[in-house]
């Protein structure tokens, strides 16, 4: 098992995280859609479906499959990318770096987050 010890979530940086996905939710299939609407429909499968059934115990309160904190980290950080990336292509570049400035803030707001998760390994 995990340390149940509760990762450290303030509230600023869990509202930023969660601004931070619904981009990359709305960028991901604008920005593809024009290439695949499958592949469009695709990219919300993953960037939803992923972090809802993949997530570290203590991090989450309901936890389908559970992974170390490495996996809940790395899930995060795609979503940030992907709203970067999506942004950019998809979007005015005015926006993209509002975009990009939403997921500089919300990265500085996940360290102690992402600190506590690190130590999170399954047994």
């Amino acid at each position: 098992m995990v340390d149940h010890e509760k990762a450290p979530d303030p509230k600023v940086g869990a509202a930023l995280r969660f601004l931070t996905e619904i981009v990359a939710w709305v960028a991901a299939p604008w920005a593809l859609w024009g290439w695949s609407p499958w592949a469009a429909i695709a990219s919300l499968v993953v960037l939803i479906g992923l972090p809802t059934v993949f997530a570290t115990p203590g991090d989450k309160a309901n936890v389908i499959v559970p992974v170390p904190g490495v996996g809940t980290i790395l899930l995060t950080l795609l979503q940030f990318v992907v709203a970067v990336v999506a942004a950019a292509v998809a979007w005015p570049a005015w926006l993209a770096v509002v975009v990009a400035l939403l997921v500089v803030a919300a990265t500085v707001t996940q360290i102690p987050r992402w600190r506590w998760l690190w130590g999170a390994r399954l047994a």
